[in-house]
């Protein structure tokens, strides 16, 4: 066989790996029991060679969970080593430094077998309903409080669940049945993987995929050497505050390029918290990384080779490196903000990369009905979960987009779904007029939600709100988008962090952030404009007053 046919050949399997780690993620999403799973796509999914590196992942999926996945896969071959791996077998945790960053993602790893030899590991990890203990929110002391915490276990030999750790796991979950289904759909989500692998195998004839991995990770490696070597040499460093739990927390990133890694050091940046916003190492690691990539090299397959060449470090005891037993369970609102750290850096490093601040961090509105937390005890106890986002930055070629969920890439969840299953009502949602930060591109809109009660009765809302203080910096003379507000309909205005109960018949109101403009809005092109105010995105008054257009 021809060497250029022998490329063209791996270049194939290659497509169909990434084909069937989709359908690995798929398979999870119409199986899962969590609407944050099923509807939102709050999860990952990944294929890993013997070695536990990471080949190909669904593009379905958020950067926290599977960069952070991407690493946990080593943990698990640590503890039970290959050689006593068997058809059948799945492992699982919820270790927050060993897996995802908080106890609400479980990550199950099952061996993929093929003519009796292990040929692959398949990885997959879900945000699952409940988890007991102080659920969402971010006021316990530890991870203790947080939640069950599950260490590296077996869930499965041979094919036989492990009904101990399901008893247990049912337990001390508020959603038993859906967290079971939760972990069932995991299990299930791996072995489509695996049967898929197993086809594919079959079809060309091959013992292993030990040939197809060298070659996607010395051709990734390749690429990625080559997008670093195009890159200025040098440190850069940049700062971002955000508002924090009750003070604003800083982060201080120095980026430096050598000729073939790329180092970000958080030394500088705020100490933990004595709330559960703190970040494990892993999932700063995760949307670190996820940043780099965004700027160095966007288009580039996503695997081993790619992570192995961005190296992440902050102190430990920092809010980026919060060592057990820190309380975690909300550090998405600090993690999701860490690309636009990175990309403060880039824009020192080579002005007209990286795009402006944008919201960042999700707006989640994290809603229950429950005696314990609004002291009624009238009405139907729920707890639902609504991801929200704010608007991104604009960027050096376009707008920012509108009401977009990144970084982290998750979906909005239909309201009628949340209608459904609950008893709230959206009574409002709409884009944010004025709120992307003007300038010759404009930032992203952000939303208004406005949701109340069917029942005549209070319910709770989990406040973890983002840019209220300290909204998204524009950049190269755009201005900064809106700054966020949480408050009842009836008037009075709300913290943005901690447990509110919305008074029956009240209703609540989420302002959400808009991104930072770039380039000064003196330059927006006139048409754009028009259609701006024509769309309602962009005031009369506004062009007037900022724009300085009639």
């Amino acid at each position: 066989m021809s060497d250029g046919f022998d490329r063209i050949k791996k270049q194939v399997m290659w497509d169909r790996l990434l084909s069937l780690v989709e359908e690995q993620a798929r398979t999870l999403m119409r199986v899962a029991f969590s609407t944050v799973v099923r509807e939102a796509g709050d999860l990952s999914a990944g294929v890993f060679n013997a070695r536990g590196e990471m080949l190909a992942q669904a593009v379905t999926g958020t950067p926290g969970h599977v960069n952070s996945m991407a690493r946990s896969v080593k943990h698990f071959i640590a503890e039970f080593p290959l050689d006593t791996m068997r058809d059948g077998d799945a492992y699982i945790t919820n270790d927050p430094w060993k897996g995802t960053g908080h106890l609400f993602d479980f990550t199950v790893v099952s061996p993929a077998f093929h003519g009796g030899k292990l040929v692959a590991i398949f990885a997959a990890t879900a945000h699952v309903a409940d988890i007991g203990g102080n659920g969402p929110s971010p006021d316990s002391r530890d991870v203790f409080a947080e939640g069950l915490f599950i260490p590296l276990t077996q869930l499965m030999s041979a094919g036989v669940m492990n009904a101990l750790l399901m008893k247990l796991a049912r337990a001390n979950s508020r959603e038993p049945d859906k967290l079971e289904g939760d972990i069932h759909a995991l299990v299930a989500s791996n072995e489509a993987g695996a049967a898929r692998l197993r086809s594919m195998l079959g079809e060309y004839g091959l013992a292993d995929i030990e040939d197809l991995s060298a070659h996607i990770l010395e051709s990734t490696d390749r690429s990625m050497r080559e997008a670093i070597a195009a890159l200025p040499k040098g440190s850069w460093t940049s700062s971002m505050r955000i508002d924090g739990f009750d003070e604003p927390i800083d982060f201080v990133a120095t980026l430096t390029i050598g000729d073939d890694m790329i180092h970000v050091d958080f030394a500088g940046t705020s100490p933990m918290s004595r709330h559960g916003v703190n970040c494990p190492m892993c999932y700063a690691d995760a949307y670190t990384t996820f940043g780099v990539k965004c700027v160095v090299a966007p288009r580039l397959a996503h695997n081993h080779a790619v992570l192995s060449r961005i190296k992440v470090t902050a102190p430990e005891g920092s809010i980026l490196n919060a060592p057990f037993p820190a309380p975690v369970t909300a550090r998405a609102i600090i993690g999701q903000m860490l690309p636009d750290a990175v990309f403060g850096c880039f824009d020192k490093a080579r002005p007209g990369l990286a795009p402006a601040e944008g919201t960042a961090a999700s707006w989640t509105l994290r809603l229950a009905g429950d005696p314990g937390l609004t002291g009624h005890a009238g009405g139907a106890r729920f707890s639902a979960q609504s991801f929200q986002s704010g608007g991104m930055g604009a960027h050096p070629l376009g707008d920012g987009l509108a009401a977009t969920p990144f970084p982290s890439g998750v979906r909005a969840i239909a309201v009628e779904i949340t209608e459904a299953l609950t008893p709230i009502v959206f009574w409002r949602k709409e884009l944010r007029a004025d709120s992307g930060g003007a300038g010759k591109f404009r930032g992203g809109l952000g939303q208004i939600v406005e949701v109340g009660s069917r029942e005549d009765a209070p319910f709770a809302v989990f406040a973890r709100f983002e840019r209220v203080e300290n909204p998204a910096r524009g950049r190269n003379g755009g201005c900064d988008g809106a700054a966020g507000a949480v408050r009842l309909a009836s008037g009075k205005t709300l913290a943005s962090k901690g447990l509110h109960v919305i008074p029956a018949g009240d209703r609540l109101i989420a302002e959400m952030p808009g991104g930072g403009g770039y380039g000064a809005p003196a330059e927006r092109d006139p048409q754009a404009l028009a259609r701006d105010v024509r769309d309602g995105y962009v005031s009369p008054a506004a062009a007037r007053d900022v724009y300085r257009r009639e």
